[in-house]
């Protein structure tokens, strides 16, 4: 088997910043509300022509240019989103297009933990000798799918893609992953139309139906807390490793209050875990990539580093990925 390493990241923000004082106009909240609850003051949200592939492309292209990797490189895309550009064809394909890249393409969907998945496949494609150059990518554009009547959803959610370069390494770049998902709670965090079950249409008294739904938000953050924290444990403990040994946990921006909870049940110090929450939002699929680029281009990120992600979303999907970091300081 042939191990794989992250070679560089990158990412990319709508240029609309959308505050709690914003959001406040369109919903019953405050910014004092929003931040108490979710720790976000702000949120980016796409503008007219731009889509997940097009933030998509942009986040690919800025992690290919710190990789030094040629567009023509690339074996294997994989772009991890629920927001994509259209239900067919895929959004892969869509950001082949723009690029101008060859070789297989397909999206990945797992919610807030897509990136995770995704690493992980694209890393195994590497070490079975498929693929030399894949890569992946997280992008949603939410804003377009949120109920501005429901304040408990439309706070939380922001616009944005990340994106990693992985090629071979003569060490395990991508130490270890752990992926799960329990069905019988799909449910409880949906986009309840715009499938084969039932078409996105509008009900007969005008109400949008191709919106997010969370029918239980205590449940869906209980589940979130145990579900990356036990993920991120039993990863270590596979890998023969300690928390000591992580120099930074990179979590799923979902929550301020699930990221301080999953940090004290790992016994993480905070300055050891990474949160850009507090301007970003919650950007599911696009949220550990955007983290980590984030980190890795402020210093916090070095050759060496062993970095440990973690994600939970709709599915329910959950994850968590342990990297050694090779990625020199980007230019």
């Amino acid at each position: 088997m042939t191990s794989a390493r992250i070679a560089a990241v990158g990412s990319a923000l709508p240029e609309r910043l959308v505050t709690n004082d914003d959001l406040s106009q369109l919903v019953d909240t405050s910014d004092e509300w929003i931040r108490d609850r979710t720790g976000i003051r702000a949120r980016r949200f796409a503008g007219e022509g731009e889509t997940a592939s097009t933030l998509a492309s942009e986040a690919a292209a800025r992690s290919l240019e710190a990789a030094g990797v040629a567009p023509s490189a690339v074996d294997l895309t994989i772009v991890a989103t629920i927001s994509g550009d259209q239900p067919m064809p895929s959004t892969a394909a869509f950001v082949q297009d723009r690029l101008g890249l060859t070789g297989g393409a397909v999206d990945v969907q797992a919610a807030c933990a897509g990136f995770i998945y995704g690493t992980d496949l694209g890393a195994a494609q590497i070490g079975v000798g498929r693929a030399e150059t894949v890569l992946v990518i997280g992008t949603e554009v939410l804003s377009r799918f949120l109920d501005f009547t429901d304040r408990t959803t439309c706070v939380l959610f922001g616009d944005g893609a990340g994106a990693a370069v992985l090629v071979p390494g003569e060490e395990p770049g991508l130490i270890g992953s752990i992926l799960e998902n329990d069905g019988r709670h799909a449910r409880l965090l949906e986009i309840p139309s715009g499938g084969s079950r039932k078409p996105a249409n509008v009900d007969e008294e005008g109400n949008r139906e191709n919106v997010i739904r969370m029918k239980d938000g205590r449940e869906v953050f209980k589940r979130a807390v145990v579900g990356m924290a036990e993920a991120a444990t039993r990863l270590l403990e596979k890998s023969g490793l300690s928390s000591d040994d992580v120099t930074l946990m990179v979590p799923h921006q979902a929550n301020g209050r699930i990221i301080r909870a999953v940090a004290d049940r790992l016994r993480f110090p905070r300055e050891r875990v990474f949160v850009d929450l507090e301007e970003v939002g919650n950007t599911s699929a696009a949220s550990v990539p955007i983290a980590l680029d984030h980190a890795w281009r402020r210093g916090l990120l070095k050759p060496g580093d062993v970095v440990l992600t973690a994600a939970f979303g709709a599915g329910l999907a959950w994850g968590a990925n342990l990297i050694r970091w090779t990625a020199e300081a980007p230019s």
